[in-house]
């Protein structure tokens, strides 16, 4: 694992990428390539995090991110431990903060957060001295989704972000994904479209450092990627949207949409996927799809976020 010992990671907690600077950005997704490496080995573990435990308090439902956490922690030879609402004491009416002080009262080094409401990893970390980790807090941000995307993308681009031009289509509005994403990419330098319906555009969106259309034909013209946003199907039955069909016809992607965008263009999706409805079957199994590129990249960003959370007092971390 190469790591550069005169960096020295400044944050207790990863809430949002907005906390973070170019360089810490350069330098996690360099342990993460580290971290990748090993995960291609025939065997996947090492002892660098061996008596160090992580706590993964998941109140809102997920899978992928859970189990790419789960994995990270258990790749690094940490303790893991899951709790989610249904088996938390937050079921019997308990106040967030009293979970939280019951669960540093076992002595975890990182918890990771997942939460309906906007805040509650912040909340959480200003409460305890641990390592806290934002596994996605209502609309608000998903920062290792979006820097595991940027992982991706860099496997493929190499180091050139700057002058790239990425289309984020979708529900923009009620995605954290996109929030997240949209301020790493610009950070790095890569020109940021955004594609939506006007109902599913987050008020303000005319302050955010993007260029925003509503027709796809246009927004996918000479772009270098496009990451496609699961369509929750809630939006219609709230009247976000007159049908979903209508939906799909306008702003699915598709094979003709992809050969407006720029030779060898990527597509990225951050799961699951609603297959013709926000991605055509044939874009998402061909050969520019990253969507198992990000799984993967999933579980080695984590690492390196695990990692340099839980080490950050030892002294002569990476």
């Amino acid at each position: 694992m190469n790591t550069d010992n005169r960096y020295h990671w400044q944050h207790k907690d990863l809430l949002d990428v907005t906390q973070l600077s170019g360089e810490d950005v350069r330098h996690l997704l360099d342990l993460a390539a580290s971290f990748q490496e090993i995960n291609r080995r025939p065997v996947k573990k090492v002892p660098t995090l061996k008596g160090k435990t992580v706590v993964l308090f998941f109140v809102e439902n997920s899978t992928r991110t859970k189990t790419s956490f789960d994995v990270a922690g258990k790749r690094l030879s940490a303790d893991t431990y899951s709790l989610a609402k249904s088996g938390s004491s937050l079921n019997k009416g308990e106040s967030l903060k009293d979970t939280a002080l019951t669960l540093q009262a076992m002595g975890p080094d990182v918890i990771v957060i997942r939460h309906s409401s906007s805040g509650a990893a912040a909340f959480m970390a200003d409460l305890l001295p641990c390592g806290i980790v934002n596994g996605g807090d209502g609309w608000h941000a998903h920062p290792t989704q979006a820097l595991l995307d940027c992982f991706s993308l860099r496997q493929a681009w190499g180091d050139s972000f700057v002058g790239r031009s990425l289309l984020i289509l979708g529900d923009i509005a009620h995605s954290r994904v996109a929030r997240s994403n949209v301020h790493l990419l610009h950070l790095l330098g890569v020109k940021v479209r955004l594609c939506a319906p006007r109902t599913l555009l987050p008020a303000g969106v005319e302050n955010w450092p993007v260029e925003v259309f509503s027709d796809l034909g246009r927004a996918v013209r000479d772009v270098d990627a496009v990451m496609c946003l699961r369509l929750q199907l809630e939006r219609q039955q709230a009247g976000l949207l007159p049908d979903l069909a209508e939906y799909s016809r306008r702003f699915c992607l598709g094979a003709a949409h992809l050969e407006l965008a720029r030779p060898e263009a990527k597509v990225l999706h951050p799961g699951p996927m609603n297959r013709g409805l926000e991605i055509s079957n044939e874009i998402a199994d061909a050969p520019a799809s990253l969507v198992l590129d990000q799984v993967a990249a999933g579980v080695a960003t984590r690492m390196a976020v695990l990692y340099l959370l839980a080490t950050r007092n030892d002294g002569g971390n990476a």
